[in-house]
């Protein structure tokens, strides 16, 4: 295993411990990261105790035919946005049973998307008693703004866990 790739599975690591120590599961809904950040939960050894599955969708009518994304919230917002995010991880808990969700929108790069330039990405999370996302601004190239949401959705989750989730991140 190279170093990098360690230094990524380590928080996701701590994270599965946390919800293996609260006897809860994860779920996943993506769209920029591809499948990505169920890579990096997986990639854990004893994943299978907490990660439960995800969606990859990457297509906006993936989004609204399984997630349920409602057609009007598309309009009037975009995919690459807060209730977005939002609504993807709520579709996620719906489609899997899993006690929280994590799901990924926005702009890996190189072009604009709906006006956002690449890097604008939102990280969605559902659970009990919460549904929130958190805006990002990330540098770099497509495959450091991918990796880079995944690593995010990580820590925003384990921030909540751990009591101290905060609404906004701008990450350089």
């Amino acid at each position: 295993m190279d170093e990098e790739h360690d230094r990524a599975e380590r928080p996701a690591a701590a994270l599965h411990a946390v919800l293996r120590s609260r006897g809860e599961t994860l779920a996943t809904a993506e769209s920029l990261t591809g499948g990505l950040l169920a890579g990096l939960l997986t990639d854990v050894p004893g994943a299978s105790a907490t990660y439960v599955g995800g969606l990859v969708t990457y297509a906006t009518e993936l989004k609204q035919g399984l997630l349920g994304v409602p057609a009007e919230l598309v309009v009037e917002h975009g995919v690459v946005s807060a209730p977005c995010a939002e609504a993807m991880a709520g579709g996620a808990l719906a489609a899997t049973g899993a006690t929280w969700a994590l799901s990924t929108t926005g702009v890996a790069g190189p072009d604009l998307q709906e006006g956002h330039p690449a890097g604008t990405v939102f990280v969605g999370v559902a659970g009990p008693g919460v549904l929130r996302s958190v805006r990002l601004q990330l540098d770099g190239g497509r495959a450091e703004v991918r990796r880079d949401s995944c690593a995010a959705a990580v820590s925003v989750l384990t921030d909540i866990l751990e009591g101290c989730g905060g609404e906004e991140r701008v990450l350089r």
